[in-house]
Formats: C-alpha cells, sequence, structure tokens
C-alpha cells in the first residue's frame, strides 16, 4: 500500500517509518510537515492511504481533512498522541470522512512489532475496506417477525464521516422523542466513550454506551461500545459478541440490522448513513423484507457515499434522503 505521513514532528514521522517498515507491502511515498502541503501534494500524487496528524502549523488535521476529501478523496486514518485531549478534532476530522483513529506507536519503548501492531492492523482492515476482498459468510436463518406488545425502535449505521452526520440527524430529534435509538458506528473501542460524550454534549440528547443486558429504551441514546459485535437477542435486551469473527468490520452494522430483523417485535426504523465499503446494505435489505421503514442517505449530503449507495443498488432502502430531511421523516414516523 501507498501511504502518506503528515506531520510535523521528526519523532512521530520515524516512529510511523519503524511501524510500517514492518510491512513489506506498505511505501511511504511522501512525507508533509503540515495540512496545507497535504493538501498540495496529495493533488500531485494522491497516495492509498494518508496517516493525519491533528495539531499542525499552518492547516490542522482537521482541516487537511476536510480539504483533501473534498478535492483529492482518499482513505484517511488520524494518527494522534493524546486522543483524550483531541477528542473533539477527532471526531470533527471524522465527520469530514477520515475513516479511523489511532495512537502514534511509541519510538524505543518495548517490543516494537507490539507498538507497531494496531497502527498495522487499521491499515490492513482498510485494504479490506478499499478493495472489498472477500464477503460475509451468511450464516443465520431467515428472520421471522415476533409478535407481541408493540415498541418503537430506531437503528442507525455510519462509518467514514458517521460522528458529525449522527450530530445532525440527533439534533433535529426533541428530547422526548418516542423510540428508542442504538447508533452502531465504525470506531474503535478507545473513542467510543468519547464519541458517546461528544455527541451528548452536541446533540443535547442522552448518549451513552450500550450496556450489556440492557433493552433498548426510549429517553437515551446506546451507542455500541466496544471492538465485539453487537446484537439484540431474543428476550429484547443487547449483548456483545466476538461473532463472526471473520467480519472485518468491528462493531458491523450488518450483524447488529440482521439481529433487529430477527427479533425486534415492535415498530422500527433502520437508517444507514455515510460511509465506506457495504457494510449494513444487506442488513438493512432484511429489516426492509420484515416491513420495516429503511432510510439511506443520500450522495450529496454523503461525507463519503459507500454504505448508502450499496444499499440502494440493491434496493434496501425504501427512502433515499439527505441527512436534514431524517430526522423530520423520524418525527413523522412516530409523532405521538
Amino acid at each position: 500500500m501507498r501511504i502518506a505521513i503528515v506531520n510535523d514532528m521528526p519523532l512521530a514521522v520515524e516512529a510511523l517509518r519503524r511501524a510500517l517498515s514492518l510491512e513489506p507491502a506498505h511505501q511511504v511515498v511522501w512525507v508533509a510537515n503540515n495540512g496545507l502541503e497535504a493538501v498540495q501534494r496529495c493533488a500531485e500524487l494522491t497516495p492509498d492511504l494518508i496517516l493525519m496528524d491533528l495539531i499542525m502549523p499552518v492547516m490542522d488535521g482537521v482541516e487537511a481533512t476536510r480539504r483533501i476529501m473534498a478535492e483529492t478523496p482518499c482513505p484517511i486514518v488520524i494518527v494522534t498522541v493524546d486522543r483524550q485531549a483531541n477528542v473533539s478534532r477527532v471526531f470533527e476530522a471524522m465527520g469530514h470522512g477520515a475513516l479511523d483513529v489511532v495512537d502514534t506507536p511509541a519510538l524505543g519503548v518495548g517490543n516494537a512489532k507490539d507498538a507497531a501492531a494496531p497502527l498495522l492492523r487499521k491499515i490492513l482492515n482498510i485494504g479490506w475496506l478499499v478493495g472489498q476482498r472477500g464477503s460475509r459468510v451468511r450464516t443465520e436463518t431467515a428472520p421471522q417477525r415476533a409478535t407481541g406488545k408493540r415498541q418503537s425502535l430506531v437503528v442507525i449505521g455510519s462509518s467514514a464521516g458517521g460522528p458529525a452526520a449522527l450530530e445532525t440527524l440527533l439534533k433535529g430529534l426533541p428530547w422526548d422523542f418516542p423510540a428508542a435509538i442504538v447508533l452502531v458506528q465504525h470506531v474503535d473501542q478507545v473513542f467510543a466513550a468519547g464519541m458517546a460524550e461528544w455527541l451528548s454534549s452536541a446533540s443535547g440528547l442522552p448518549v451513552r454506551l450500550a450496556r450489556e443486558g440492557e433493552p433498548p429504551q426510549s429517553g437515551v441514546v446506546l451507542l455500541a461500545g466496544t471492538n465485539h459485535h453487537i446484537r439484540l437477542l431474543k428476550n429484547g435486551t443487547l449483548a456483545y459478541t466476538a461473532e463472526p469473527v471473520n467480519e472485518i468490520y468491528r462493531p458491523s452494522i450488518d450483524v447488529f440490522f440482521e439481529s433487529v430483523a430477527s427479533h425486534w417485535n415492535g415498530d422500527a426504523v433502520g437508517v444507514l448513513l455515510t460511509g465506506m465499503g457495504r457494510d449494513g446494505a444487506q442488513g438493512l435489505k432484511l429489516l426492509r423484507e420484515q416491513g420495516y421503514l429503511t432510510i439511506a442517505q443520500d450522495q450529496h449530503s454523503s461525507a463519503v457515499y459507500g454504505m448508502p449507495k450499496a444499499a440502494a443498488a440493491i434496493d434496501a432502502a425504501v427512502e433515499i434522503r439527505p441527512l436534514d430531511r431524517i430526522a423530520p421523516r423520524l418525527l413523522e414516523v412516530f409523532e405521538k
């Protein structure tokens, strides 16, 4: 993979070079010292992946991500030495289309392979996402719609560009929105709690991580919070599971949507927002086949038109809407 590094710290650049050298297939094609230089270099030679720092002179990583995704889009991973101090910047960059976040590998501390492993694993996953290698083996039987007390649920899946899209959607809902909401965003578990806090503050709705064994409930927005998948069980509660282990998206939107199609016993709406790849498309189709309303974000308002495009291609979405028209539609569906 042809990789570019954007970082103004020589030690960080060296740490990244050493980490990448552990995988012979990776090649550093250029290094930029600030965001503006990265925008210019990317226009001249667009790499397969950019490792983007956040805090830099001239132009920071957030603005550089926005410019690159608008002008010469390519996969971007945010690399930071202090994720806790930069939570808002991290999710702002992801809102502009950055795919993931990872800590800068430590230089000269402990085992070099261990230090590089998180970064190399994320690069491997992005290679799979971009290349769309292989296909996921479906193991669940065709879902059967349960009967019983009617409850209301909104399930939302998102990836690249998702944090900003989720903020916009949630801001459009009132504090007394009557349906339960569960979010599945492609984000590493070390950032999940920070994302929940950020979304809660930015949207004005109570957002927190989903807990093992609790049911979806109105009055709180639940966010999948580990690197395991989240499922809805037959008894109506949520559970985390490592299976399927061959699923490259973690947590997988498809896995969650499929479980909802199988086990939810009330009214529901499935929403698939911006993101790279195809995760969520098949699950959204299952929800539609069970008679639920399904909505995909449109191309114009998507930071990365991958997952919604895949859903549209297989006729999984009953409606395709711009982002700012999704919350009003949910209010129409669940108005008291």
